[in-house]
């Protein structure tokens, strides 16, 4: 903090401080009041009953506890234990006052929460000093906990900015590569939600099934590397152009390697391996089973899926139960049949998402910038 004022409170400040005597001597109470109160601290409560200390706590939040140490029923020991358990956050200034100066209750109390010492009889000038100081930092105290939890919101709300923004280039892209495709934005949003209820109900984490659901559209990415010859081709490709065509893994892969972004390494893992089978058949590396990266098994069923339940300009969409059967009847070649058994499972709530995300409905969920939101009614 550069600003020479900064480590300052003004003393009008410290004088509206909450003051709370608890001291089982009422003579004594009265007496640190009528003092505190002559010195212009506004607000001053006090107690002789150490058991109410708590609740008066509660209701009160003091910013200073004078306390007695030798009280009946609840020593001032055992009263700042309590308080250490029910507030852990603001804990406040204690000073004890005790005519015991056994060096053994003063380290009992020091760890139990004491700040400062006043001896009995104490020396009321003195009393005012310490109490001055100790209100003082913990005023200063409450200032840098406030800026922080401001920096802090400031910081949350920049890190959302830049996720927010990061999605946004990440949907684009995505886009990108589908609309060279003939394929359409609601693809990618459905896959990507597929994925991310497919990962949930396989018992990965929260951060994991976010990573996925916000990874897994650029799992075509690498299609901008395709010639428009072999990418929109009517006809079915020959055994060249299928080589090229398969190239668009290892392009997406190229594509977004070398980043220090989760997000990034989870794409870049789904582009490379979405196109991999369980029997080891798949492209563009020939891995089996689970070689194969969860995420790029995940997205690999919930990618076909989609593929086969939505209509193209070239083709018929498939009904969900012919799709179901075709992944049934590719479980444990194509498909890891574990996540397609729980994949058949979740079924309704995938078909929820699918007819909440419809192909005529993706300029209808734009959010004005061509980008469809990853959310549903």
């Amino acid at each position: 903090m550069n600003d020479p004022n900064y480590s300052k409170v003004s003393f009008e400040n410290i004088l509206d401080s909450k003051i709370l005597v608890v001291d089982d001597d009422e003579s004594n109470a009265r007496l640190l009041e009528y003092l505190l109160l002559r010195n212009g601290y506004r607000t001053v409560r006090w107690t002789t009953d150490p058991r109410e200390a708590l609740k008066i706590y509660q209701e009160f939040s003091p910013d200073l506890i004078l306390l007695d140490l030798e009280m009946p029923h609840m020593d001032g020991i055992e009263v700042m234990e309590k308080l250490q358990e029910i507030e852990r956050e603001t804990y406040p200034s204690i000073v004890v006052i005790t005519a015991n100066n056994n060096d053994e209750v003063k380290i009992r109390s020091l760890a139990s929460g004491a700040m400062d010492f006043l001896a009995k009889p104490f020396n009321g000038v003195e009393m005012i000093a310490r109490i001055k100081n100790i209100l003082n930092v913990r005023h200063l105290h409450k200032r840098v906990n406030d800026d922080n939890k401001v920096l802090d919101q400031k910081i949350r709300e920049r890190t959302r900015e830049l996720s927010d923004s990061r999605l946004e280039v990440v949907q684009r892209l995505s886009r990108a590569a589908e609309c060279r495709d003939n394929e359409t934005g609601m693809h990618v949003i459905r896959m990507s939600r597929y994925s991310y209820l497919l990962a949930q109900a396989m018992g990965l984490s929260i951060n994991q099934c976010e990573l996925l659901q916000h990874a897994s559209p650029m799992h075509d990415i690498g299609k901008i590397g395709i010639p428009d010859s072999i990418l929109l081709k009517a006809g079915k490709l020959d055994a060249t152009e299928w080589e090229v065509m398969k190239s668009h893994t290892k392009i997406g892969g190229q594509i977004l390697s070398g980043s220090g972004s989760k997000l990034l390494q989870m794409a870049e893992s789904i582009a490379y391996t979405h196109h991999e089978k369980w029997d080891g058949s798949g492209y563009p590396r020939g891995l089996k089973g689970e070689d194969i990266p969860i995420e790029g098994r995940i997205v690999a069923i919930c990618d076909v899926f989609d593929a086969l339940t939505s209509g193209r300009p070239y083709k018929k969409a498939w009904s969900v139960e012919k799709a179901v059967q075709e992944l049934k009847d590719n479980s444990g070649i194509n498909f890891d049949p574990f996540l397609v058994n729980i994949f058949i499972e979740i079924l309704p709530q995938i078909l929820k998402v699918k007819e909440c995300y419809t192909d005529q409905q993706t300029m209808e969920r734009s959010n004005g910038s061509g980008v469809a939101q990853l959310s549903c009614s």
